[in-house]
């Protein structure tokens, strides 16, 4: 008598590879050139798309099992931060700058790495690499969409959060991290996953998600911290990723080595730049701190970097070329971009301050060799003109970078008294630089990036220079939004909501 025998259940792998190789197919009646007509023109060499593996072999059932339970616990926490008055919690509502920065910057980043993936997952032909990136771009609309959750709350109470994507593409400091985003998704797929799997996740999200998100922690926004350490577990499994398609091109072809190492020397200083802001949320924008930004430096870009370099080398990989540049900027920019966002506080969403003397103490103790001899002294200047009633504003327009669109608020990498400014003429026509290494990436495709928008000259093309119009425009509540904190309604309500909350009044 034949005896019945449960059919086995595929393991991992098994599922894995039934849905990544057992899904490849021959076209028969489309040529491949034709099905995939953005895979070859980047110059990238690539002889067996099954070598491509995924670390994680994640399947659709698994992932989708894993990600309910994280959301689960997340809307949990968040539901019950609003209902608990969580805002109030807060060491100080100065905190609300950095995450309406990170609102207005970041999240909107997530969204257009969503859209990157499924693009790239399109033009790529191994069905790996479509899966791993079809998996990638929903996890990056999870993080756009449990940022803005998260941070909706603030909006019931706090000025500058109710216009952040206009923000995001209007105003000239959220548009360091538009033009790196859009940059990123008009660039071919195998610079696209350079550009985010390594530059976005490898060198920036490390530094946003693990030491702000223990700030966040610190300063009691539990609902920010939720979201944080969600998406970093996912963030995880996309620097892993991103590592891999660096080996799949190196280990396919020799000749792919000079093209990512251009890669790695471009997306490298663009990421670098894009940490200008996160260097002065941690140093200036949290009350209380749990590291610098030049101790965050050191864990996650000296030390995580280091080893990562170190590995590519078998390969034949240096460090990117502006890696010194960027050591020597490490005890300079969040001080030099801090003193920018004040002296032109009347264009942000967002409040900016002078540090009380409990800040600069701080710093100078994180700070040895710069704050007290170039920074601390600026402050005091300003405190007095503001003490004297004559508080430093510049009303003038910031000069941005063609590359990164930064202001040109940073100095010489061996000279931090002089303005780092770089310039190049094409076609005719003059284009600034804050740096030697936004200037190499101008030169290397200048029509690419003669195209950028940048909100400064078009202020004075499409508004004729009127800033009142152009705060419309950009959502901007002049007297609201912006400004210094001391004063603010942003800083009324919460003290006031704050004495009400822990009095019995």
């Amino acid at each position: 008598m034949d005896m019945k025998v449960a059919k086995k259940k595929l393991g991992m792998k098994e599922r894995y590879r039934a849905l990544t190789r057992d899904l490849g197919w021959e076209p028969s009646y489309q040529s491949k050139d034709a099905l995939f007509p953005y895979v070859k023109y980047e110059g990238i060499k690539v002889h067996d798309w099954d070598k491509w593996e995924d670390p994680f072999r994640l399947t659709m059932d698994a992932y989708w099992k894993y990600q309910a339970e994280k959301e689960r616990k997340f809307y949990a926490i968040i539901d019950a931060h609003a209902q608990n008055n969580g805002h109030l919690n807060l060491t100080d509502a100065r905190y609300l700058s950095a995450l309406k920065i990170f609102l207005q910057a970041i999240s909107p980043g997530e969204y257009a790495a969503h859209k990157g993936f499924s693009r790239a997952g399109r033009e790529f032909p191994g069905v790996g690499t479509q899966v791993a990136c079809q998996m990638q771009a929903i996890d990056e609309i999870r993080h756009a969409q449990t940022q803005i959750h998260a941070m909706s709350n603030y909006n019931r109470y706090y000025d500058g959060f109710h216009a952040f994507v206009d923000a995001r593409d209007r105003i000239w400091y959220t548009s360091v991290a538009r033009s790196f985003f859009d940059d990123a998704m008009s660039a071919g797929p195998f610079e696209f996953m350079i550009a985010i799997g390594f530059s976005f996740e490898y060198v920036l999200t490390n530094l946003l998600f693990v030491p702000f998100m223990s700030g966040a922690a610190y300063n009691g926004d539990m609902a920010t911290v939720t979201f944080g350490f969600s998406a970093q577990s996912d963030e995880a499994r996309h620097m892993t990723l991103g590592l891999e398609c660096i080996k799949f091109m190196l280990e396919q072809d020799p000749d792919n080595l000079p093209i990512v190492q251009a890669w790695i020397d471009k997306w490298f200083w663009r990421g670098f730049r894009v940490l200008g802001l996160v260097s002065t949320m941690m140093d200036y924008m949290l009350p209380k701190r749990v590291m610098s930004w030049r101790e965050a430096w050191e864990i996650y870009g000296v030390e995580n970097g280091g080893a990562l370099f170190r590995d590519l080398a078998r390969y034949g990989i240096r460090p990117p070329k502006g890696w010194d540049d960027a050591e020597k900027a490490i005890d300079h920019m969040s001080h030099q971009f801090m003193l920018g966002l004040y002296q032109w506080s009347f264009g942000t969403s967002f409040h900016s301050w002078i540090p009380p003397e409990e800040d600069m103490d701080w710093l100078s103790a994180k700070y040895p060799t710069t704050f007290d001899k170039y920074y601390r002294p600026r402050w005091e200047h300003i405190k007095k003109l503001k003490a004297a009633g004559t508080p430093f504003k510049n009303f003038g327009l910031a000069r941005l970078c063609q590359c990164c669109q930064l202001p040109s608020v940073f100095t010489e990498p061996d000279d931090p008294t002089m303005i780092c400014h770089r310039e190049t003429v094409y076609k005719g026509e003059k284009y600034q630089f804050c740096s030697d290494g936004c200037k190499d990436i101008f030169e290397h495709e200048p029509e690419k990036y003669i195209q950028a928008w940048l909100p400064m000259p078009a202020l004075f093309r499409e508004f004729g220079g009127d800033v009142p119009a152009w705060m419309d425009w950009v959502g901007l509540r002049d007297g609201s939004d912006n400004g210094d904190y001391d004063g603010s309604r942003d800083q009324k309500h919460f003290n006031e909501w704050r004495n009400l909350a822990t009095s019995n009044r």
